[in-house]
């Protein structure tokens, strides 16, 4: 009887599993539970704004021949799996992409949508454009991005991003902590990259989660929760859900063969044990998603919501769908105190041998072109305003996207394939091209009206120069024998007057230079290096799409000086009386035997050269008393191709640095240098080999050198890449210590192979030791320092005591292995010629007495950020020559601070962005509170209303700071009193006061 009683239950049993197969209800419901280890399953996909496809080719999934990805459908699927269960949640980054899907749909989509945001089911996460690089990109860039994505996210939704999500970028910069973290209200931000060192040790501290002090400025006023995933951004092992992913489902139907409920459920227990172990609390977060995926959101819900039920049954764990804001929400409520983590994640090894700071310099063309804009972008906003914005247009807008997008830890990286690289420069140059068009209407507008009766319909026609780079300027090489006259518009989008050489390309040797008062203006002309004119025709054949109609001979260079966010007019025409004055040119052959030295530069500073080498050797500046030895030399890095690596046959690529020897670049024979002499600066041609020329200036009226270099085709006919770069040797006694710059704001403090955070296993002396460069980098010792200054993103080290290096060009052969599946071999093709690029650029260079270089690289640093604005136009009759000034003209900002926003926004507000440039203790005059007075800024203007808001302008900074987490740290009082900041705006005189790195 017992026996067959049992045998009923079995039965019965097995009924109600056939019964319950065929349509089961999975509770999802589940919260935090406390006392267990609670695992928060957070669903995403990383979808990359141009990588392997465009952007435009991610989003509608084309080109799947390169990768199977189309941000279409992750969107399209994605919005019936969040209605079908309302406890489901997903995380979504990209706005680049959201716009595009947004704009497309219905009235009802687009509201059912808002309610899955208002829920809570979908959340916004990070909120930029893209996910940015947090090496190359320049923190006002990351500032703009960020800030076209809140503002749509807030005028759309009405929501603020709570949450940092940098998972992917390569290496991480501490301005990303404070600057783009606490500063736009994030209360965490997770990172998905960490130095494989670091992050062992991380691990078994339980130190992956940490407070991010960024800035000693701000301290503890602007820190920040942080999280290093132990996995980068993917799930554990095993959990992965995308159609056709070799992860086993959740399979519970007992009808079907490979029923593994039991399995699937230890399994994850298992794994969350594992990360348990290495993490404080008990919450952990699964990143359930990795890049482009959820095409098919259902899959991944399919199994996660079985996953939910059976895991909550079984009992061990708790898991729950969620989001990092709960997660973040859940850990604060713990009331921990955290480690403190002080400075930045650079450089990044993701194992041995194999540091990403190759891409630090890869595709110098792009991040030059990216920089170009970037400025050229901040003059056009101001423009913009002073015109007043059309929504006709045109107007900045295209450019501003371009810009954003290509801000991407993909572009200006330098790290995708050369397509995307095309992809991200065309839409640059349109972008460009729109912008032309409203800086055009927006000086005629200026000059014909003077802003008196507003613009009406302008008469002048404004031409630019976006290839003077190449000496290229059509607008400048015209005939002037005629009796036409060349007007030269200088417009300086600084708050602050500027004194600089302007120079242009001419066909004639007879003109003389006039102010706006009429008055002739001092002037030189030079010859143009043959080198430059080869240049030239090549790259404006294949950039214009036809050979320029005629060669100019001469480069004119005269010193304008301009007001601050304002302009001055100059013209220029065939010289009656004195004219531009001649350069003297003297060339000098390399003997080896010939003694003696040559003095160059027309002002307080002087350079030495020997005369038997031609070789720099002495740095004088008698203003300053600095007398200081001073060399400079190329060299190239041989590129490991993998070949010998057994383990992970790892080469140097875009994203990887792997040298395989360093090679001196000698000059090769008797190669004469030239000097020369003008009257406002002096020049130095040196020609190092075939490939590599090089230009040095010294300027009357300045007190630095500025080398403008030209390297390429690098040669790779031997079979091997090469990695170029320049090193810069000075006495200076610098201890192994370096300091450069994070994203081009703070200076940070380096130690040749040393890590602060960990015992570093120095495998790759060099590599391990390049760091970002976005402003500069110096040395010093007890008496003296020395700075470098870029024109654009590069790598750099101080691998020698009293040396500065810079990487400036790269031609590989081999793929890194990280992806990208393309070797880093840039060629550019004229009429089915092609040949490996050319990198056109500049760097600068100063010694200074020890305290005094902070002036140069902060002033001289905005400079270079924000070259002249030139427009061009043609005049045969007497022309009105104006002077404009866009603020009050007897006012400037104050030295030490920049203004980096203005700008008109659609409502017809007006976003005001400035920054003080100076850290805590940096300079002993300039590292002081710091007062603007609006009302001086705006001229003419009535202010209605001033409201402080967020770094990214979508809340108001009252409410951000009273509703931001304000975290423990361990060993800390974390006294926010003690840091000093600007006040409120004066409501009584509209002033405004700032300091340290306050925005």
């Amino acid at each position: 009887m017992a026996i067959r009683r049992l045998c009923l239950l079995i039965l019965v049993a097995i009924t109600a599993l056939c019964v319950e197969s065929k349509y089961r209800v999975y509770n999802t419901s589940q919260g935090i539970v406390q006392g267990k280890l609670n695992v928060h399953m957070v669903a995403h996909s990383h979808d990359d704004v141009g990588w392997l496809k465009t952007i435009d080719q991610y989003y509608v999934g084309s080109n799947n021949s390169i990768q199977v990805a189309c941000v279409q459908n992750v969107l399209d699927s994605l919005i019936p799996a969040l209605l079908a269960d309302k406890n489901r949640k997903f995380i979504y980054v990209e706005q680049a992409f959201f716009q595009r899907w947004w704009d497309e749909q219905s009235e009802v989509v687009q509201n059912t949508v808002k309610q899955l945001v208002s829920s809570g089911q979908l959340e916004f996460i990070n909120g930029g454009m893209c996910m940015h690089d947090e090496a190359a990109p320049h923190y006002i860039d990351m500032i703009d991005q960020t800030t076209l994505g809140h503002r749509f996210i807030k005028e759309e939704f009405n929501v603020t991003p709570r949450i940092g999500w940098q998972i992917d970028p390569f290496g991480h910069s501490a301005v990303q902590a404070y600057l783009l973290g606490a500063e736009v209200g994030f209360d965490s931000l997770f990172l998905g990259r960490t130095d494989y060192q670091d992050l062992a040790k991380r691990k078994i501290e339980k130190r992956l989660e940490f407070v991010w002090q960024g800035s000693k400025s701000l301290g503890s006023s602007a820190q920040i929760f942080s999280g290093a995933f132990p996995r980068t951004y993917e799930p554990p092992s095993g959990f992965y859900f995308e159609v056709g992913d070799d992860s086993p489902v959740v399979q519970d139907n007992i009808n079907l063969f490979d029923y593994n409920v039991e399995e699937r459920v230890n399994d994850f227990v298992a794994a969350a044990l594992a990360q348990a172990n290495i993490t404080r609390t008990n919450h952990i977060m699964w990143t359930m998603g990795t890049d482009f995926k959820y095409q098919y959101a259902h899959t991944w819900y399919r199994n996660m919501d079985k996953l939910i039920h059976y895991v909550n049954q079984d009992g061990r764990v708790n898991a729950l769908y969620s989001t990092p804001t709960i997660y973040t929400d859940a850990k604060y409520a713990e009331h921990l105190s955290w480690p403190l983590k002080t400075d930045d994640f650079f450089p990044y090894a993701d194992r041995i041998n194999a540091y990403w700071t190759g891409y630090f310099t890869s595709r110098p063309g792009l991040k030059g072109y990216v920089r170009l804009m970037s400025g050229y972008y901040l003059a056009a906003r101001q423009l913009e305003f002073f015109r007043g914005r059309s929504e006709k247009g045109p107007t900045t807008d295209s450019l501003g996207d371009a810009l954003a997008i290509a801000q991407h830890h993909d572009a200006v990286s330098g790290t995708s394939k050369q397509h995307v690289a095309n992809d991200y420069a065309k839409r640059l140059f349109i972008g460009y091209k729109e912008a032309e068009e409203l800086v055009a209407a927006s000086l005629a507008c200026l000059v014909d009206s003077g802003l008196k009766s507003g613009c009406r319909s302008s008469v002048t026609k404004f031409q630019q120069c976006p290839l003077l780079n190449i000496t290229y300027c059509p607008a400048t090489e015209v005939d002037l024998s005629l009796g036409k006259k060349l007007v030269v518009v200088v417009y300086n989008s600084l708050g602050w007057k500027r004194d600089d050489v302007v120079k242009i390309p001419m066909i004639h040797d007879n003109v003389t230079v006039q102010d706006s008062s009429g008055r002739e203006i001092e002037s030189q002309l030079l010859p143009l290096a043959d080198v430059s004119l080869g240049i030239r025709d090549f790259y404006a054949t294949a950039y214009v799409g036809k050979s320029p109609s005629v060669t100019p001979r001469y480069w004119l260079a005269f010193t304008a000086s301009v007001p601050p966010l304002g302009f001055s007019t100059y013209v220029i025409s065939t010289a009656k009386g004195a004219a531009a004055t001649f350069v003297t040119q003297t060339s000098y052959k390399s003997t080896g035997s010939e003694n003696g030295t040559i003095e160059v530069g027309p002002g307080n500073l002087k350079l030495i050269y020997s005369a038997n080498e031609g070789k720099l050797t002495q740095y004088v500046n008698t203003k300053s008393s600095v007398k200081a030895s001073i060399e400079q030399s190329y060299s190239y890095y041989s590129a490991y191709d993998g070949s010998q690596d057994r383990q992970y046959f790892q080469a140097s690529g875009a994203y990887v640095f792997r040298p395989n020897g360093t090679f001196p670049i000698a000059s090769e024979g008797q190669i004469p240098f030239t000097v020369l002499r003008g009257p406002i600066f002096d020049e130095v041609h040196q020609t190092i080999n075939s490939w590599i020329h090089q230009i040095t200036r010294v300027y009357k009226e300045k007190e630095h050198i500025e080398v403008e270099f030209t390297v390429g085709p690098i040669p790779i006919d031997d079979g091997i890449g090469k990695e170029i770069a320049t090193q810069v040797t000075t006495a200076i006694k610098s201890n192994k210590t370096f300091y450069t710059d994070a994203s081009g704001r703070d200076f940070l403090k380096r130690i040749r192979d040393y890590r602060a955070d960990w015992d570093l296993e120095v495998n790759q002396p060099v590599a391990g030791n390049y760091y970002p460069i976005n402003l500069g980098m110096y040395i010093k010792d007890d008496s003296e320092e020395f700075s470098i200054l870029v024109d654009r993103s590069v790598g750099g080290s101080s691998l020698v005591d009293g040396q500065l290096e810079l990487m400036l060009h790269r031609r590989l052969l081999h793929d890194d292995g990280r992806g990208v599946a393309e070797a880093l071999n840039e060629t550019v093709c004229v009429h089915n010629k092609c040949s490996g690029l050319t990198a056109q650029g500049k760097f600068y260079l100063r010694i200074d007495p020890l305290g005094e270089g902070a002036k140069w690289r902060r002033s001289f640093g905005q400079e270079i950020y924000s070259p002249f604005l030139l427009a061009v136009t043609e005049q045969d009759t007497n022309f009105q020559v104006p002077v404009f000034n866009g603020m009050e003209p007897s006012y400037s900002l104050p030295d030490n601070v920049a203004m980096i926003t203005l700008q008109e926004l659609e409502d017809g507000k007006v976003l005001l962005r400035l920054a003080h440039l100076y850290e805590v203790g940096e300079d002993k005059d300039l590292s002081v509170l710091a007062s603007v007075e609006l009302k001086k800024l705006f001229p003419g203007k009535k202010i209605s209303k001033v409201t402080e808001m967020s770094l990214s302008a979508n809340q108001e900074r009252e409410e951000m700071i009273k509703k931001r987490l304000v975290w423990k740290v361990e060993g800390s009082q974390n006294d926010a009193s003690k840091v000093l900041r600007g006040g409120p705006v004066d409501p009584r005189s509209n002033a405004l006061r700032l300091f340290a790195c306050s925005s």
